[in-house]
């Protein structure tokens, strides 16, 4: 068909009405899946093209959600932002994407987005704003439309997604001392952040729990990265009393402690385990296989976007939840071995 399809030529391809074309263009929440299905499909076969710009202008809505992240280049990311994708679109909603540091050297301020309308709310994923830019997002007619996800900040009202990093930290020093290892070492995160400190308290209440022992120089500084857990072997390695395994705050960590490991001809899991948090996509593939805790960061995206569309809908529900705990899992590979 023509580029120039009309509503009528997509009603007449769906087997439905203009109405029902029109409703699920502009409220695809108020129809059944199955008649959105057959109407999208419909789209797509007439190539009828949506006028985003006058349905916004009749609506007052952008029906756009940006989401904000720490690290664009963070593998750890994508199946988060394909989660808030999927949801966001059944509801006819697009996903705009930046980083802190793209919308700081910019010069905006977050709040600019809603205010000029050019978003209708927010998933941040980055809990290491600044004091200034939490403090402008609290204000109040927009305080309903902003959603921390994977990260939060804590004594703040905004809702939050987050899964159970305490949880599962203590199960993966459980494991490491149920497979025969009595000395644990930990590759925290960047310092001040909310996922570093969650790991890092959980990690040394179960260290005590246990009963095992405690030394302040296995507690290794880091962050999120690559090259983070490459210095953090290097550490490992000065060290005159090693740990036998190492759990690390992510698996970029772990991965980069395990690369540095290889290029000093030392072996995992022969010379020391190691285990990451987050069961990223490449975990199963890398060499030794990563035992990991798996965050279900789809899940994680998919609440999110969620959540935040129930608070755009109905702002003034005082019954909306106010944060969600996605659960995580031990998934066991080769890098780490028992004693």
């Amino acid at each position: 068909m023509s580029k120039t399809s009309t509503l009528q030529d997509v009603a007449r391809v769906a087997g439905v009405s203009t109405a029902t074309v029109s409703r699920v263009l502009s409220h695809p929440d108020m129809v059944s899946e199955a008649t959105r299905i057959r109407v999208s499909n419909a789209v797509e076969v007439s190539g009828y093209r949506v006028n985003r710009a006058a349905r916004n202008l009749r609506t007052q809505r952008a029906h756009s959600v940006l989401v904000l992240l720490p690290d664009l280049a963070n593998p750890f990311f994508s199946a988060i932002l394909e989660g808030i994708s999927l949801n966001l679109s059944r509801k006819g909603y697009s996903m705009l994407i930046a980083s802190t540091k793209q919308v700081h050297d910019s010069g905006e301020r977050l709040i600019d987005y809603l205010d000029d309308a050019r978003a209708d709310g927010m998933i941040i994923l980055d809990g290491g704003l600044d004091a200034e830019v939490i403090s402008s997002l609290k204000v109040a007619a927009h305080s309903t439309r902003i959603l921390f996800a994977c990260e939060w900040v804590n004594e703040t009202e905004f809702p939050s997604v987050r899964s159970e990093n305490r949880r599962g930290t203590k199960a993966a020093v459980r494991y490491l001392h149920d497979i025969g290892h009595r000395k644990i070492g930990h590759v925290t995160g960047p310092e001040g952040n909310v996922l570093m400190q969650a790991r890092k308290e959980a990690f040394v209440q179960e260290i005590i729990a246990l009963g095992l022992e405690q030394q302040p120089e296995w507690l290794i500084p880091g962050d999120f990265s690559l090259a983070a857990g490459c210095v953090a072997a290097k550490a490992w390695i000065a060290l005159e009393n090693r740990p036998t395994a190492m759990f690390c705050v992510s698996d970029q960590v772990a991965m980069g402690f395990i690369s540095e490991m290889s290029r000093r001809n030392f072996k995992v899991p022969e010379d020391v385990s190691v285990m990451g948090f987050d069961d990223i996509d490449l975990a199963e593939q890398f060499i030794p296989p990563l035992t990991s805790i798996r965050q279900d960061r789809l899940l994680l995206g998919q609440t999110a976007a969620t959540m935040l569309l129930e608070r755009l809908e109905s702002p003034d529900d005082a019954g909306a939840e106010h944060m969600a705990i996605i659960p995580v899992s031990l998934i066991v590979r080769g890098s780490t071995a028992a004693l």
